[in-house]
């Protein structure tokens, strides 16, 4: 049987092996750019935290001052876990390593959750540009972890994914192969 493209189709009973296709997305041009981004934002939040941060979180209140210690390690922390699986995905795709040792590895480095929410006695006079740091780390590590979800074969299929364009285009691909 031949699809309406031309490319054959696997009838029904036959052996049709999926092709996955996140590792291939993980190992593509838009890796280079997340990879870039995610060490170019580690690099800014350091020089900022150990500069203006520094003069910024001396004028605080007692209890922003608190916060800001927290949202600060907090912050670090998430960008380490995240240049730990930037730098294995970039040894794997430059053939540094396999892919299962890369997995192995990853496994050691255990993404701790985003908080749901952000807020709290004392946010919003946490200087502006940490709060935008911050923001930035949230939105990268979420990229992070789907993407790692992606490359692992696993990613869900939620409600709340089909705004992301990858997941959405992955949601649909599932809904019309599911049945065959």
């Amino acid at each position: 049987m031949r699809s309406s493209v031309g490319g054959p189709v696997a009838e029904q009973g036959e052996h049709n092996p999926t092709i996955s296709l996140g590792p291939r997305i993980v190992s593509s041009g838009g890796f280079d750019a997340l990879y870039r981004e995610g060490m170019g934002l580690i690099e800014e939040v350091a020089s900022y935290l150990d500069s203006q941060g520094r003069i910024e979180s001396r004028v605080l209140p007692r209890e922003a001052g608190f916060l800001y210690a927290t949202e600060s390690m907090r912050l670090t922390t998430r960008l380490m876990q995240i240049a730990s699986w930037l730098l294995l995905q970039r040894a794997v795709n430059e053939g540094e390593i396999s892919r299962e040792n890369a997995r192995a590895e990853k496994e050691k480095v255990k993404f701790s959750a985003t908080p749901s929410e952000r807020g709290g006695p004392g946010y919003d006079q946490l200087p502006t540009q940490l709060r935008g740091f911050i923001d930035k780390g949230d939105r990268l590590f979420d990229r992070v972890t789907q993407l790692d979800l992606l490359e692992r074969g696993s990613v869900p299929v939620q409600p709340e994914l089909a705004a992301n364009g990858i997941a959405d285009q992955f949601n649909r691909l599932r809904a019309a192969f599911s049945d065959r």
